[in-house]
């Protein structure tokens, strides 16, 4: 079987909602997780579900923890036996085919780079993110987060990344890959998505240009390229955005509803845009182009959101999504004189 490793002490509400999230993809998934923290603590949650120890569940100690508050850096230097540097370890000497952590993003991320290293050809890992779209199937952005600042020759890498990660674990095909812009029409844009467009043109991807923001929930696109700073801001303002129309709806309906029937028909349907929108059954965002199965979440990550990010975890490990990327990369850097690589 797979084996996944949870950073347990990472997220906002460690380590309850790694534990139990664990818990439930033991029970329900074809997997074994490794959970990474302070022993005593992991025990005592764990004692919360009667008959785990059956369960392919085991702990790793690891004394120390890195907060949201720490300079990734330093974390980096000092915390060396934190439970996300001993969960990538895990990764890096072949214990662990992955790693789920709703930890510092920056230390996360600067540890990976560290520990396992970068796909060759990669210039910069990418955080790729998936939307819900109107037409049923996710969109998948890249980068949210992972680079304030981005090369066109890094967005090309990132579409590269992007089409396989989709085509591999949302099994599109043929994914159509657009570029985020302020227009649709070739010549709207600033100099790096111009440059961007004219480099993906040259690679044996669907291309379809430029997509606006208003794009990210129709599903026009199948992957968005973007700059982590311009990503970013997007997916936070899409959260908030999110979370108001769930606000407003419900007041509305409560406020409206009269008859029981009703109130119940609404109720359901309000249950289902609730499941559809939720950040937490897309899981984490897998950090693409390091050499590794590397699961960033939200800190504020429930237990569903971490029994979503194993799954999609186990599902990179076995389609081999890194091993796709770095074959692509090289096969792709090749025939189109370095345009997709470093």
């Amino acid at each position: 079987m797979i084996t996944i490793a949870v950073d347990a002490m990472g997220g906002d509400n460690a380590p309850a909602p790694e534990v139990h999230g664990a818990v439930r993809a033991a029970q329900n998934q074809d997997v074994n997780v490794i959970l990474v923290g302070r022993e005593e603590a992991l025990k005592s949650e764990l004692s919360k579900h009667s008959g785990w120890k059956k369960l392919p569940i085991r702990i790793v100690n690891a004394n120390d923890v890195v907060t949201m508050e720490d300079n990734p850096a330093k974390a980096l230097r000092t915390k060396r036996d934190s439970s996300i540097r001993v969960a990538v370890r895990l990764v890096r000497d072949g214990e662990a085919d992955g790693v789920v952590s709703a930890g510092n993003t920056g230390a996360v991320m600067a540890l990976a780079k560290t520990v396992l290293g970068m796909i060759p050809g990669v210039d910069r890992p990418a955080l790729a993110s998936a939307f819900p779209t109107i037409k049923g199937r996710p969109a998948v952005m890249v980068d949210v987060g992972a680079n304030v600042d981005s090369s066109a020759q890094m967005l090309a890498q990132f579409a590269v990344m992007g089409d396989i990660y989709t085509r591999l674990v949302f099994h599109t095909e043929s994914p159509r890959v657009g570029i985020l812009s302020i227009g649709e029409e070739e010549h709207k844009g600033n100099e790096l998505t111009k440059t961007a467009a004219t480099l993906l043109k040259t690679l044996p991807l669907n291309f379809i240009g430029n997509v606006e923001g208003r794009d990210l929930y129709t599903g026009l696109a199948d992957v968005i390229v973007c700059d982590g700073f311009i990503g970013n801001v997007a997916l936070k303002v899409s959260e908030g955005l999110v979370e108001v129309i769930k606000h407003m709806l419900k007041e509305s309906l409560e406020s409206s509803l009269t008859s029981k029937l009703g109130y119940l028909l609404s109720r359901d349907a309000y249950k289902d845009f609730r499941k559809r929108m939720d950040y937490s059954e897309y899981g984490g965002a897998p950090l693409l182009g390091v050499k590794g199965v590397v699961i960033i979440c939200h800190g504020r990550s429930n237990d569903n959101a971490i029994r979503n990010a194993i799954r999609v975890a186990v599902e990179s490990a076995t389609e081999h999504v890194n091993d796709r990327i770095e074959s692509e990369i090289h096969r792709w850097h090749d025939e189109n004189g370095g345009a997709a690589g470093a």
